[in-house]
């Protein structure tokens, strides 16, 4: 899944008083501000509305495959179970002895928002989202076929719009708060405390220390304090997204 970036700004608690600044310059702040931190966190926070267009996986033939019972030790008709494919939804193992429709969604997947079959959302209660498996529990199998030709609003179609990624919490918003106020300060001309590019400056006797401003960024930080706590709390390594684990066999997902 290409990470383009966020989708759109992150919710903020502003840390000074922005009734002075021009909508276009505070709209600015955000952008700037939410860019920053949604990189520097290692990609992690927000959330995206996407649609997926499933698609099932080919399990194959299963009705000439017998049960052998190692009780009685003879075989056994195939059960009905066997008669359905599975793997675009199904358990055949695991605590559970009854075949239930599943879908596997992306693991970040936060709630589902709707499913539509043959174009018409699907009545809320016959399905049921665990964990990122989504599971239909009107007794019912999810379709095969999806046709990727055609728009979800029609039939011979189906769809899943949920949002994923994980939300911003309030030492992100707090951390927002004071680094958009100090974009702010910056873009309209006035003295910020975002560190500059000298280190060390001497004044009537007083040499005063800043920090290296190249320094700090390479390490992930900026040098102000709220956002830099919300850093080192959630991303202390300093990564630059989250580990990925890729199966080159799986069935790519369409997405809207």
């Amino acid at each position: 899944m290409a990470e383009l970036g966020p989708c759109e700004a992150w919710p903020i608690y502003w840390t000074c008083d922005v009734s002075a600044y021009s909508p276009e310059l505070t709209g600015y702040a955000v952008s700037a501000a939410t860019r920053v931190l949604w990189a520097l966190s290692g990609r992690r926070f927000g959330q995206c509305e996407a649609t997926l267009r499933p698609c099932a996986d080919d399990c194959g033939d299963w009705t000439s495959i017998p049960l052998w019972d190692w009780r009685a030790g003879y075989s056994m008709p195939p059960w009905d179970f066997y008669r359905t494919p599975y793997c675009a939804g199904g358990c055949s193992s695991g605590c559970s002895c009854r075949h239930i429709p599943t879908v596997r969604l992306p693991d970040s997947v936060s709630r589902v928002v709707e499913v539509r079959l043959d174009g018409a959302p699907m009545v809320t209660g016959s399905y049921r989202l665990d964990g990122a498996a989504l599971m239909r529990t009107d007794g019912e199998p999810w379709p095969r076929c999806n046709n990727l030709a055609l728009d979800d609003s029609q039939p011979g179609t189906w769809s899943v719009t949920a949002v994923f990624g994980e939300d911003v919490p309030d030492s992100g918003r707090l951390a927002m708060g004071e680094l958009a106020c100090e974009i702010l300060k910056a873009g309209s001309g006035v003295d910020c405390r975002l560190p500059p590019g000298v280190t060390q400056l001497v004044r009537q006797g007083v040499t005063i220390q800043y920090p290296d401003m190249g320094q700090l960024l390479k390490d992930g930080r900026t040098g102000l304090y709220l956002v830099d706590l919300f850093l080192a709390s959630e991303n202390p390594d300093g990564l630059r997204r989250r580990a990925r684990v890729y199966d080159v066999d799986r069935m790519l997902r369409r997405r809207l």
